[in-house]
């Protein structure tokens, strides 16, 4: 955690560098470019031209070009340095255990807060989202503070209805799932904000969050969560089917409307609507991100308020 909490730091003052750079983009081009109070028109009025080009938001592309500083650098080895002292976390909890680490609410919170980083540290070898850094590195350490603080329990032997080898496939694959959720609900937050500077097209000079002016434009925002999500929906069709395949081998029945059963359902349909609105209603921009927050805010209610308050035979929290 404190790996963690160094690298959101340095990853946050990267995001500061990115505004101190439009700004300074900003402060450049309007004094070099110079001023045109207007210009006398045909019919004897005068019209206005804006002062500099970079005044005005492209609505296209990002504004200003994010350069390479050592402080990314700095955010990103430590993300690697936190990423593996908490894979050790993980392994030896499941040496200590003898079983798979993710058999309780505080062993999947520590697992699956592991994979959310290393999807993440995957993703950055094929495509720039090191502007994700504060978002991801906040987001687990969150997760992570919470299992550790609030969740933690004392290694216990398994109930007769976890002692299947489906505890090591459906729950890490709800895990993986869990995962890109997480990574495709922070490119929705940050498509929104994208969106609304893009659809408002304000003045750089009075924009608040600036280092947005550095960050893709909100329509390759949007592409990148739709295909994070495509492949969490993917592996939690397979979480949906394994665990009703598990629920007979355990229960005796396929189907039994079980509050968390119903919850892993809903969650499937919710994002099921957001691909297939996407896909075959021309939902865009601003509503098929919402559709993806309310996915993943579903998917932590599933986790959190449903494992702590509703009874059921899944009630494993080992709280």
């Amino acid at each position: 955690m404190a790996m963690y909490m160094l690298a959101f730091i340095a990853f946050a003052l990267d995001l500061a560098r990115r505004s101190a750079d439009v700004t300074a983009a900003v402060n450049e081009t309007a004094s070099t470019v110079p001023s045109v109070r207007g210009t006398m028109s045909s019919n004897g009025t005068r019209s206005r031209r804006p002062d500099s080009p970079l005044t005005r938001v492209d609505t296209a592309a990002p504004q200003i070009q994010a350069r390479q500083s050592p402080v990314l650098r700095v955010a990103l080895a430590l993300s690697v340095l936190g990423f593996l002292l908490h894979f050790a976390a993980v392994v030896t909890r499941g040496v200590a255990a003898g079983r798979v680490p993710w058999a309780n609410m505080y062993e999947f919170g520590l697992t699956g807060s592991l994979l959310i980083i290393a999807i993440y540290l995957v993703v950055l070898l094929r495509l720039d989202l090191r502007f994700l850094g504060t978002f991801i590195t906040g987001l687990v350490l969150v997760l992570l503070g919470i299992a550790v603080v609030d969740f933690y329990v004392e290694i216990t032997p398994l109930p007769p209805a976890l002692q299947s080898a489906w505890l090591v496939v459906h729950v890490f694959v709800a895990s993986a799932a869990t995962a890109f959720f997480a990574l495709g609900f922070a490119l929705s937050a940050l498509q929104l904000a994208q969106h609304r500077r893009e659809g408002r097209g304000e003045d750089l000079t009075k924009l608040k969050l600036k280092f947005l002016a550095t960050l893709p434009s909100a329509v390759r925002l949007e592409d990148l969560a739709y295909r994070t999500n495509i492949v969490g929906f993917i592996l939690w069709t397979f979480t949906l089917i394994a665990g009703a395949i598990w629920a007979e081998r355990s229960w005796g029945r396929y189907w039994g409307w079980d509050t968390k059963e119903v919850w892993t359902f809903i969650i499937w349909v919710i994002y099921a609507g957001y691909i297939h609105a996407r896909a075959t209603r021309g939902w865009r921009g601003s509503r098929s991100a919402w559709l993806g927050i309310i996915g993943f805010v579903a998917v932590m209610f599933n986790f959190s308020v449903v494992n702590l308050f509703f009874k059921g035979l899944h009630a494993y929290s080992g709280l």
